[in-house]
């Protein structure tokens, strides 16, 4: 499957969907309402509501605890964070939440939202996701079934059919009653709004990263297939980890080997089997969890979050700044030119460059080996694969010595 400026940042409509990034020319087509927003340093942190929780060196952590909560049979000390109610510009209808947070030994940590509606009603709260950096105490999870009232959860995406007008995070930090490990710390919380129209996108027109390529490493998902299938068997289940890992390994910021010392030798990228275990969703049944996907990759590089991009031109001023992105893209057979494999429901690729002639540049990992991963795909076949189908979006990965588009520094 399926960025911040130094306080909270929300642009919609005609500004970009990131700080610092200039939105394509308007044009005739639907308007593609789009907004990010995020509390990262400690001033936007006390913006919120603390509970058992406090803010240090610029993250929140456990404090005198709020409550107990019983979990999987274990008692954790719990305290939660509430963040101000922001109010959206349009009548949001899909809502995705990023996250940065460590859970060192027993601990971890519970993001939720909710929304209201234009009449005033306010939703229940929703569960994004139960996170844990590691997997040998809780299980990293989404949870299903709360389709209780003005809105659900599929996977990772909030949807809310009737819209929302301004919504309100939470995230929860657990460690286990008693315990003098460290605390479980969030550095940064965000989430991308949208409101998305039906049909297709007109292909947008080459912009200013025409001949930019970006040296970004090449790995293949199908080079591990029958990894592991606890975490989801590699192969054509993998995509995600493994364009993950691949602007990780752009950045020099693969994880350290110890960290996958339990993969035997000879496995081809044995950090990719590592991505895998570290983004699986028990809940999901895979490695596609977008959120898990930037909160694994987000402390390694330094920053990462989901977002949606409204076209390619958007994509071009990341690729400038020298920043891959990766992208969900789904299609038919015969829609896309070139790929490795026929069709997908739900694939994801690195946007690594483009040619002279505007077309995308991009590692596709489902190539059955390395050599053939880098491929040139039409742009007006990618962005029908790209914009109707996941709304456009990508996973920002960044690190300091990349800042985003517009000379935004990244003082998260």
């Amino acid at each position: 499957m399926r960025a911040h400026t130094s306080a909270l940042v929300s642009l919609v409509l005609g500004l970009a969907a990131v700080p610092g990034l200039a939105a394509a020319p308007a044009s005739a087509a639907p308007a593609r309402p789009i907004a990010y927003a995020a509390w990262d340093t400690g001033a936007d942190l006390r913006t919120g509501t603390l509970a058992g929780v406090r803010v240090a060196h610029g993250r929140l952590v456990l404090g005198t605890p709020l409550a107990a909560r019983t979990y999987d049979g274990r008692h954790y000390d719990r305290g939660s964070w509430t963040g101000p109610w922001t109010t959206s510009a349009f009548a949001l209808t899909q809502l995705v939440a990023s996250w940065s947070a460590t859970t060192p030994g027993d601990s971890w940590i519970e993001v939720q939202a909710r929304g209201r509606s234009a009449s005033g009603t306010t939703s229940s709260w929703d569960t994004l996701g139960r996170w844990t950096s590691g997997d040998g105490f809780t299980t990293r999870t989404s949870v299903g079934g709360q389709g209780d009232d003005l809105a659900d959860v599929d996977v990772d995406t909030l949807t809310a059919p009737g819209g929302f007008t301004s919504w309100q995070l939470r995230v929860s930090l657990m460690r286990v009653a008693g315990a003098t490990t460290a605390s479980p710390a969030v550095d940064t919380l965000g989430a991308m709004t949208s409101r998305l129209p039906a049909g297709d996108a007109a292909t947008s027109r080459p912009g200013v990263a025409r001949g930019v390529v970006l040296d970004v490493p090449r790995y293949s998902q199908m080079a591990h297939r029958g990894h592991y299938p606890r975490w989801g068997g590699g192969g054509e289940a993998w995509c995600s980890p493994t364009s993950t890992s691949m602007v990780l390994g752009y950045y020099d910021a693969l994880p350290d080997p110890s960290t996958w010392a339990w993969v035997p030798s000879g496995h081809t990228d044995p950090w990719v089997d590592e991505a895998a275990r570290s983004t699986y969703d028990a809940a999901y049944e895979g490695t596609g969890n977008w959120p898990f996907n930037t909160a694994y990759a987000a402390p390694l590089a330094g920053h990462a979050f989901v977002t949606r991009l409204r076209s390619l031109r958007e994509a071009e001023q990341f690729i400038v700044a020298g920043i891959p992105l990766v992208a969900s893209i789904s299609f038919g057979s015969g829609e896309l030119s070139g790929a490795p494999i026929s069709a997908s429901n739900g694939h994801l690729v690195v946007i690594a460059g483009f040619t002279d002639t505007g077309d995308v540049v991009v590692n596709d990992p489902a190539a059955r080996t390395r050599d053939g991963v880098r491929r040139t795909y039409d742009r007006g076949q990618f962005e029908d694969a790209w914009l109707p189908r996941s709304g456009g979006l990508v996973y920002v990965i960044t690190d300091d010595a990349h800042p985003l588009p517009g000379g935004v520094h990244t003082n998260w």
